[in-house]
């Protein structure tokens, strides 16, 4: 939906729109240029072709045209389109938003709580200011009541920043976790991250260790509050009021105990899928064919259902490391699972007692697929 037109029959009748598109960093999913600039672009000129009479725009606090990520500068480029137009507009530049749904940086933040042993930081001194997001909310309410600020631009954070080290340590305080030393994390290791997490933006996923969030972290999240409160007359609250808002559940704990399981599900189970397929191309192949024909199988359907079932195991473990194929790919390897189970009790039973398992392992990995069917979702 890049031009006006596109807009139109969507926007038609309404008297306002509130704009809160936005993705973090350019991938496989997202292109930030037509996300947080030709879009909204379109949006705010169809808004003054149908006579919409207000846009509320979220951007974000680091909008500059200066800033040292596409994410900020993009940011500010739709920002500088909508100050353009004749609309009665507010801009909203949040800073990191604490919800009870979690999703990118604010699910980072938990997930990094929940490691055991060592939390392992970026820049942990630097600034971080957060906000509520029931305060974000109700901004949005008061935007719609008599007396709003027109065409201004409030920055939504609470004015105490904070650390992340601190943000992290009152997170496992709410947890009820231990509290254990911080490991800062090298230069090099935090580079190998962020490209192996660019890379992963290309299969579709969006993992907020990108580039663009350890740059983020690098430069702080900060803004001034001060024509935010005064405007609104709202006091936000601080890290500290928002935890005790509502106290930790269980679910809160397993999805910060398993958030970084997570990625290391997937990965294990596409390596193990894999593996499996290369070596019943080498060094398993004559075993194979072995059960295979002492099951009666001739030679040429025992090496044409060899060689297919590895080509096949393989491109199960590659398909599962793009995005959008995640779900229907786990959902064949459960169905694959169970069939290799019984046909291999069928053809060769005695595996079930074989001392190296042969069998017996697929068990744990049927387990560890459906974990991984169930933790797949994003939000």
């Amino acid at each position: 939906m890049l031009s006006a037109d596109d807009w139109l029959p969507v926007v038609s009748g309404f008297d306002a729109v509130v704009n809160c598109v936005g993705a973090f960093q350019t991938g496989s999913r997202d292109r930030l240029d037509r996300i947080h600039v030709e879009a909204p672009a379109a949006l705010f000129a169809a808004c003054e072709r149908a006579g919409v009479r207000q846009v509320i725009h979220f951007s974000a606090t680091g909008a500059e045209t200066e800033s040292p990520t596409e994410f900020g500068r993009t940011k500010a480029a739709a920002e500088r389109a909508l100050r353009a137009t004749k609309l009665d507009w507010l801009i909203l530049r949040p800073g990191v938003v604490i919800a009870p749904a979690v999703y990118g940086g604010s699910a980072l933040l938990l997930g990094l709580a929940g490691v055991p042993l060592r939390t392992p930081l970026i820049a942990a001194g630097r600034p971080i200011q957060v906000v509520a997001i029931d305060d974000v909310a109700e901004t949005v309410a008061w935007a719609f009541g008599p007396g709003a600020a027109v065409r201004a631009s409030f920055e939504l954070v609470h004015p105490q920043a904070l650390g992340l080290r601190e943000i992290v340590t009152g997170y496992r305080r709410w947890l009820g976790f231990a509290s254990q030393p911080v490991w800062a994390l090298p230069a090099l290791l935090t580079r190998i991250v962020a490209a192996g997490a660019d890379a992963l933006g290309w299969l579709g996923w969006r993992s907020p260790a990108r580039s663009t969030g350890f740059a983020q972290l690098a430069a702080g999240v900060s803004g001034d509050p001060g024509l935010w409160m005064r405007e609104t007359g709202i006091r936000p609250r601080s890290f500290d009021d928002i935890l005790a808002q509502r106290p930790a559940t269980a679910q809160d704990r397993w999805f910060a105990r398993l958030y970084g399981l997570k990625p290391l599900a997937i990965a294990c189970l596409a390596l193990f899928w894999i593996a499996t397929g290369v070596i019943a191309l080498t060094a398993g192949y004559s075993a194979s064919l072995g059960y295979l024909t002492e099951a009666g199988f001739g030679t040429g359907v025992a090496q044409a259902t060899v060689i297919g079932g590895a080509v096949f195991d393989i491109a199960l473990g590659l398909l599962l490391l793009v995005r959008r194929l995640a779900k229907p790919v786990l959902i064949t390897m459960l169905v694959a699972t169970v069939f290799y189970v019984l046909a291999g009790t069928l053809i060769a039973p005695q595996l079930w007692i074989d001392p190296l398992g042969a069998l017996t392992k697929i068990l744990p990995m049927l387990l560890a697929t459906l974990f991984t069917l169930a933790v797949i979702d994003e939000r």
